[in-house]
């Protein structure tokens, strides 16, 4: 856990002023909640606390070995220790999430869009080990206390100025856990005392979040925010004493088995009854079966039954044949011949059949959900009908189980592309096995649903822990890639402002861009360019390109000859360093060795050249005397051949690893393109579809976006990149109409929300 970082208030009476000024921003209400619920944390972190002590000796004395033993005991020593700090920042985090309810946080990206060359790192193991932790404890809690807590929230959305839901709530389990954890960062423990802490957590202080949440919603009732909102009371078990535990689990299964429940239904009048409504409104524009004065309508067992039928003879696909309505006329049909009496479906189940329906309709034409586990959705559409008709929370409980299915499956289906081979597929087959399962087994126990939601759930943490853990290193990868291609670009830089317009030996040009260009880009990548090794590599290549430069002055070759020994060791390090083809820098040194001769030789020519010239006049001078001289032939200086010279005029293109020819310029947009805020509205985690033509599509989502290089870093839901985007070719693409946002939001909510918005668009037409 990394510690970050605390404002520490030196003068008591300033924190009080500034705890004073934050809570005045908040409603009497919403104060009075939080101090009442900071209490109630507090004591429960204390009777933490005070078993810690406890738990870690059992584990200490039946630890393995002596290392093992000392890491218990050094743990204990931390927490004692600790202790009074890790309660303070706990109950000092709480204060903090109440006191930015009235905040709001503009513009604020996702955690991953900060991607930074210095921040991004592999996830390790102990955090995966953490996280998954924390997301079941988080999943028990949603799971037992989901409607009190989602009633909280809504009180909270009432008072204060954020949009809320239960993980943003201060005094839901996901931010309760997250402040645990961010207290308890100066903890220096192991993973497994962690762990150990951990659930300490969760028998301690979650496992009493129920009455919290009970309470809390009671005061805030008492305090006028939304009674009508009705929340069930507590049925968990007394921890006080078998016999309230008996007595309460007796009542609670009376009433369970005597009726739906007082508190169920007043829950179905919270939405059921204003679909209710609309529908019956709305059936005027609605083509709607008249049915004889007779008929005698079935009851809900009957119709459970029918349903069950045709339950067991569902096709095994989906298609346009198969109408859920036509199918269960006739059944009634038959069943109507039977008694000789006309059967009709009641009109509250009349009601829950349009509502199944008209959702399913939705789901079935929604361009999010890929069209090959659309087949195997719309066989729970049966499954779906006999749990509304059980149980008409089923609209209006964001937490049932059957809901929270079939928008888990929806949310992991949103990255699987109709490409991918179903039969392999381990996303498809589990939704299959799933699917096949209610179809065999769902008689009319609910519970079934809430099984396959937990087993779903731990099948889908899995899969995104991979997914995510390959989805970082791809984004490690593109860092990587992304500060090379800046150093590339330096180097070209520093490349054309010593050789562009210059004419020199071909082979100090390929020693410089194949070889010592090698050495620039390491040394930017591990040091900068403002570091002394950067200045020494670049000195290095001036001398290099200076020694074989051609030199007059006398001064030149006492340089030279101090240069060239200093030279040829950093040459031969550098291209060490660098890897570099030994052989092939055998060669570059043969060559390099050769000019260096003869810019030697050079010096001797010029500088015998007055000697000959006194030479040549004084034999002269004698033969016009008439003096004879012997003839004295001076040898010439051997002068080597000359390499073969080039001049630079292109800018030198440096190419990346793997690349065999220079990038083609994209095709450029104005800068007041009406395309590139849709680019820039683009969010890290966002999915999005690319329409490669009409048959083929691919789904990916964009992981990260390379800011130095303008890159869109595209990945499937395995986490493995399949696509890089600028954002200039992203923008094209929407001009193109060949890309479009995928709705992350949950099916079940979206489609309730449309059938809404159908019947309210034909009741006022």
């Amino acid at each position: 856990m990394t510690t970050d970082a605390k404002v520490v208030h030196l003068n008591p009476l300033a924190a009080e002023q500034a705890n004073a000024a934050s809570a005045a921003r908040l409603p009497a209400a919403l104060v009075q909640l939080r101090d009442k619920a900071a209490q109630q944390l507090k004591q429960a972190l204390q009777a933490l606390f005070d078993n810690a002590d406890d738990t870690l000796f059992e584990m200490a004395d039946r630890a393995s070995s002596n290392g093992e033993q000392n890491a218990f005991f050094e743990a204990m020593r931390d927490l004692r220790l600790k202790r009074k700090n890790v309660e303070r920042e706990f109950l000092q985090a709480i204060f903090e999430s109440f006191s930015t309810l009235n905040q709001y946080s503009i513009g604020k990206p996702p955690a991953l869009d900060s991607v930074s060359f210095d921040s991004l790192s592999l996830v390790q193991n102990d955090e995966l080990e953490e996280t998954v932790a924390v997301d079941a404890m988080v999943a028990k809690v949603l799971s037992r206390d989901s409607q009190a807590l989602g009633h909280l929230t809504t009180r909270l959305n009432a008072l204060v100025s954020r949009k809320l839901d239960d993980k943003s709530n201060p005094l839901g389990p996901a931010s309760l856990c997250a402040d645990f954890l961010s207290a308890c960062a100066s903890l220096g423990v192991e993973i497994r005392v962690k762990l150990i802490i951990l659930k300490l957590f969760e028998k301690f202080v979650l496992v009493d979040l129920d009455q919290l949440y009970a309470e809390a919603n009671q005061q805030l009732v008492a305090a006028g925010v939304l009674p009508e909102l009705k929340t069930a009371p507590l049925r968990r078990p007394s921890t006080h004493g078998q016999a309230a535990s008996r007595s309460t689990m007796g009542e609670v299964g009376q009433q369970q088995a005597s009726a739906p429940g007082e508190f169920a239904e007043q829950d179905v009048q919270e939405v059921f009854s204003a679909l209710q409504d609309l529908l019956s409104q709305a059936r005027g524009s609605m083509v709607h079966r008249q049915a004889p004065v007779d008929a005698m309508p079935i009851t809900s067992n009957d119709l459970m039954r029918l349903l069950s039928h045709m339950q067991q003879r569902a096709p095994m696909q989906a298609n346009n044949d198969f109408v859920l309505r036509d199918q269960l006329d006739q059944l009634l049909s038959r069943a109507s011949a039977k008694s000789g009496k006309k059967r009709i479906v009641g009109e509250v189940d009349e009601d829950v059949i349009n509502l199944v329906s008209m959702l399913f309709e939705f789901i079935l034409d929604d361009r999010t959900l890929p069209d090959s586990l659309k087949a195997l959705i719309a066989r729970l559409q049966i499954p779906m009908l006999k749990v509304a008709v059980l149980d008409k929370t089923f609209f209006s409980r964001g937490s049932h189980p059957a809901r929270r299915l079939l928008n888990e499956i929806a949310a992991a289906s949103l990255g699987w592309g109709d490409q991918d081979t179903a039969q392999r597929d381990n996303l498809f087959q589990k939704i299959e096995q799933i699917v096949q399962r209610l179809l065999n087994d769902f008689v009319d126990d609910p519970q079934i649903f809430a099984e396959l939601l937990s087993d779903f759930m731990a099948f889908t943490v899995d899969e995104r822990r991979r997914s995510e853990l390959l989805e970082q290193r791809t984004r490690d990868a593109e860092e990587g890639s992304a500060r090379s291609e800046l150093a590339r670009k330096q180097v070209e830089q520093a490349l054309n402002e010593r050789l562009l317009g210059k004419k020199l030996p071909e082979v100090v040009v390929r020693l410089l861009q194949e070889g010592w260009s090698n050495v620039l880009t390491l040394t930017c990548l591990k040091h900068g360019t403002q570091s002394e090794e950067w200045a020494a590599a670049l000195a290095t290549m001036d001398d290099l390109i200076w020694s074989v430069e051609p030199h007059a002055d006398p001064e030149a070759r006492l340089r030279l000859l101090e240069l060239v020994p200093g030279l040829l060791k950093a040459l031969r390090e550098g291209m060490t360093s660098a890897a570099f083809d030994p052989f092939a820098t055998s060669e570059f040194f043969s060559q390099l060795e050769m000019l260096h001769v003869h810019a030697f030789q050079r010096f001797k020519r010029i500088m015998a050249e007055p000697a000959l010239t006194a030479n040549k006049e004084q034999n002269q001078a004698l033969l016009d005397a008439g003096i004879e001289v012997p003839l004295l032939e001076v040898p010439p200086i051997d002068e080597p051949e000359v390499a073969p010279m080039v001049e630079v005029v292109e800018e030198i293109v440096l190419l990346a690893p793997g690349e065999t020819e220079v990038p083609q310029a994209e095709i450029a947009l104005p800068d007041d393109d009406e395309m590139l805020p849709k680019v820039d509205a683009l969010r890290v985690g966002s999915w999005v579809e690319f329409l490669e033509d009409d048959e083929h599509k691919l789904r990916c989502k964009l992981a990260a976006i390379i800011k130095p290089t303008g890159k869109f870093i595209f990945v499937n839901r395995t986490g493995m990149k399949v696509l890089e985007k600028t954002r200039m070719a992203l923008a094209i693409e929407f001009r193109r109409n060949a890309i479009r946002l995928l709705d992350d939001a949950l099916l079940f909510d979206r489609a309730l929300e449309s059938v809404i918005g159908n019947l309210r668009r034909l009741k006022n037409s």
